[in-house]
């Protein structure tokens, strides 16, 4: 181990304060690179270090800011940042100022070597089957073809979000028609408001490991898990187990409230997988407001298996 690696001393106390929605993104240029909800709503943030660590005294950048109206002027969300076919592409949520909860998922791309550098052109919106609420858009490759999955409402309108994958005819076009992966069913999953979101991806072992959030964004905030095999069809629901019971709860006796909308990353030399997520340190949130109460801190932890190979959160 050297002083870069995650140590147990670390996950004890948050990585970076008011950053929810937290997202890093180890690249090949040797730089982590980190992007999470700010708590303006109003703006996209880069930072980058040589470390996980090193974030957390990283200087950020504001690469883009919301509009003054009209769609992408509100709730600016959950931005993720990835590099498919050498370009940099950011897919993150947002209102309108005009009805701040007509939210969708938009993407930027960058054909600059170097994300902190040259232009980030709007691409428009990622457009589903059928138009409605629709946000925590994130995207993987697997057997030579790319996914998205994202959190979407139902035609139904049965729940506040439900969980949605379609393979990609590019990194901003969806291949539809779209799958439904997961809704929420559980008593975890339906706390305050019925949710599944945040959804996030591990491979380990020949397995895909699909974890996301649920509940409302107060204590009761959990993290579930579906979970497939790498080689079976990631569009057919078949493909997919889902977990009965949450994988990572509020731990009270660590000061950790209502954990989610999580990412992963891996350590410098690729033996370890960490676990990046969101949380507050107190419980006490009134519900009505707790998407405005900034104390959603970035935490990390690494992660270990048991003996199936399933990845433990707790």
């Amino acid at each position: 181990m050297n002083i870069t690696d995650i140590t147990e001393e670390d996950e004890k106390s948050p990585l970076i304060l008011q950053r929810a929605d937290p997202y890093i993104y180890f690249h090949r240029d040797g730089y982590y690179y980190f992007t999470a909800s700010v708590p303006e709503y109003d703006r996209i943030e880069l930072r980058r270090a040589w470390s996980v660590k090193g974030l957390a005294d990283a200087q950020p950048l504001t690469i883009w800011r919301k509009h003054a109206d009209g769609p992408m002027s509100w709730h600016i969300w959950a931005p993720e940042l990835h590099y498919i076919n050498n370009k940099w592409y950011i897919y993150f949520a947002a209102g309108r100022a005009e009805d701040p909860w007509w939210i969708r998922t938009y993407v930027l791309e960058n054909t600059s070597s170097d994300p902190f550098c040259g232009q980030w052109e709007e691409k428009g919106p990622l457009v589903p089957e059928w138009d409605s609420f629709m946000l925590d858009t994130t995207v993987f490759s697997n057997q030579g073809k790319l996914y998205a999955v994202w959190a979407q409402k139902r035609k139904e309108r049965s729940e506040n979000s439900a969980l949605y994958i379609a393979e990609m005819e590019s990194p901003v076009k969806l291949k539809l028609p779209q799958t439904l992966l997961s809704f929420p069913e559980y008593d975890w999953e339906c706390r305050g408001f019925k949710v599944n979101e945040g959804a996030s991806v591990l491979k380990h072992n020949g397995k895909i490991f699909l974890t996301y959030s649920a509940s409302a964004t107060d204590s009761t905030y959990c993290m579930g898990m579906l979970v497939a095999d790498e080689k079976d069809d990631l569009t057919n629901v078949r493909s997919w187990k889902k977990i009965e019971s949450p994988v990572l709860v509020t731990d009270s006796e660590k000061g950790i409230y209502g954990p989610g909308h999580n990412s992963f990353t891996k350590s410098r030399d690729g033996k370890e997988d960490y676990l990046i997520y969101h949380a507050r340190p107190y419980a006490e949130v009134d519900l009505a407001f707790a998407l405005y109460d900034p104390n959603r801190h970035t935490w990390v932890k690494r992660i270990h298996y048991d003996e199936n190979g399933y990845p433990i959160f707790q």
